[in-house]
């Protein structure tokens, strides 16, 4: 019997192991709920990285990414972020964004690469997007992201 428990415990971590975010973004991405947001008339569907293990994984090991979708990581306080492509597929911009849902600013971002990109002043927010896709729509520093997270 104690044979048997041992290996039902060990059968149940193997489990848990499995279904940790860890565990799976070693195989592939990591998949978050997600939110709308909108600046202009673009709406935006974005995955929401809250905690610091969804935070460190990020988009990395995605191949593509449909136009309008991203991710938005959340801090706790505001300070200088600055993020890097590790082990991320895709060219991505990012916008470094203030409580109010102001953009602080933008840095285009390479794939796989260890380059820092940083806010230029303490924010909580960061929302990564395809390529261009801020350019692309005149979005530009200065501007505000509306949605659940900013204040109103």
């Amino acid at each position: 019997m104690t044979c048997l428990a041992s290996l039902r415990t060990t059968a149940a971590s193997f489990v848990i192991a499995l279904l940790s975010p860890t565990a799976f973004a070693q195989d592939g991405p990591q998949t978050l709920a997600a939110i709308t947001l909108s600046t202009g008339m673009h709406a935006i569907r974005a995955e929401v990285a809250r905690t610091p293990e969804e935070r460190s994984i990020g988009l990395m090991f995605r191949k593509t990414m449909p136009t309008n979708d991203g991710m938005l990581f959340v801090f706790e306080q505001p300070g200088v972020q600055c993020f890097w492509m590790k082990n991320t597929l895709l060219p991505l911009s990012v916008a470094f964004v203030a409580d109010d849902g102001s953009i602080a600013n933008i840095e285009a971002m390479k794939p796989q690469t260890l380059d820092s990109h940083c806010s230029v002043k303490p924010v909580r927010f960061v929302l990564e997007m395809n390529d261009g896709w801020f350019a692309k729509r005149g979005i530009k520093a200065g501007m505000k992201l509306r949605g659940e997270p900013f204040a109103h």
